[in-house]
């Protein structure tokens, strides 16, 4: 069990969370983060880190990986402990805390700030000999950084925005790219789609369209991948050192419905302090549901300032819930 006690713990590491790790680091309490992800940044980063983003206050547009960057330094600034590729299984209030049992370990908590998005983000898996045994061994489904790969020879499997966006980016940086489809119809951007097609033309990418994969194989780590026409059943094997699966995210609410929160239609039911129907747990993002709700990263701000300022009265009710201006305040006169 991790025995260091925190004010607030975020369960999410989104652009709501983060907001809100700011935001409790602004307020002077100690905060962490846990995610289910392996980086900060939720759907920004997982699933369309270069798509421009058009409505977020103060950027005329802004890149989706980008804006993850910016929100990830505002958190950081006050330090908040920052667990990722941790899944919650349970919350229990217990002798004036909250026991929040993870995968890998127990955390102490005085109040809790859900902010999950559409729920703990799971890939979706590739139901294909060698997928789960060499998954993290040279199969991934996510890229953390993308200079990882230089000189190496990557295979890329999908037709949405994930996957081609991050086509375009290893074409210029990996020893040889292939995509690979099922299909010749694409979930992407019609702009990307135009870059891919034009990186095929320019002998820059491999593109297998109405292919599938049949097998992923090697020793210790990956060092190809069998690949099949669904029109013909003609098989190919091409070398890999790395397989990407870009298949998506299965957004799942998961061990949340067993806390005792309030939940309808996969949302978590809120009131205007963005309390939940469990003393001490708060939620704000995409993943809560009150009237009037929208689904947008600027409402998700403002609920995650309504949110933590609440739960900063609960762990201390001497403190005010409304802190005033950020300009008027001692922790930024002091930095």
């Amino acid at each position: 069990m991790s025995d260091e006690l925190r004010d607030i713990t975020i369960i999410g590491g989104g652009p709501t969370g983060l907001f809100a790790a700011f935001y409790a680091g602004m307020r002077g309490v100690s905060c962490r983060i846990i995610d289910s992800l392996p980086e900060l940044g939720g759907q920004l980063t997982a699933l369309y880190p270069e798509k421009d983003i058009f409505d977020v206050g103060g950027f005329p547009r802004v890149l989706a990986k980008d804006l993850a960057r910016s929100l990830i330094a505002q958190a950081r600034q006050f330090d908040p402990e920052v667990v990722l590729d941790e899944q919650v299984a349970s919350v229990e209030w217990t002798g004036g805390h909250f026991e929040i049992r993870a995968r890998s370990d127990t955390y102490l908590s005085k109040a809790l700030v859900v902010a999950g998005g559409k729920g703990a983000f799971d890939p979706m898996k590739l139901d294909v000999p060698g997928y789960d045994t060499f998954l993290h061994k040279g199969v991934e489904y996510a890229v953390k950084d993308p200079e990882v790969y230089r000189g190496k020879k990557v295979v890329l499997i999908g037709g949405g925005d994930s996957a081609l966006d991050w086509v375009l980016i290893l074409k210029d940086i990996a020893a040889s790219t292939t995509l690979v489809h099922r299909r010749d119809g694409w979930r992407a951007h019609a702009n990307t789609v135009r870059l891919m097609e034009e990186a095929v033309a320019n002998g820059e990418v491999e593109l297998r369209t109405f292919h599938e994969v049949r097998q992923i194989h090697g020793t210790d780590i990956v060092d190809g991948v069998t690949i099949f026409d669904n029109r013909t059943d003609e098989a190919v094997e091409v070398e890999a050192d790395t397989v990407f699966t870009f298949l998506g995210f299965k957004p799942d609410l998961g061990p949340i419905k067993s806390w005792g929160i309030e939940v309808e239609k996969n949302r978590i039911l809120v009131n205007n302090l963005m309390e939940t129907n469990v003393p001490g747990i708060y939620a704000a993002g995409d993943i809560v549901d009150y009237e009037g709700k929208l689904d947008l990263i600027a409402t998700g701000f403002s609920e995650a300032a309504i949110a933590v300022n609440n739960a900063v009265h609960f762990v201390d009710p001497t403190a005010r819930v409304n802190p005033g201006h950020s300009t008027n305040m001692k922790v930024f006169k002091d930095a």
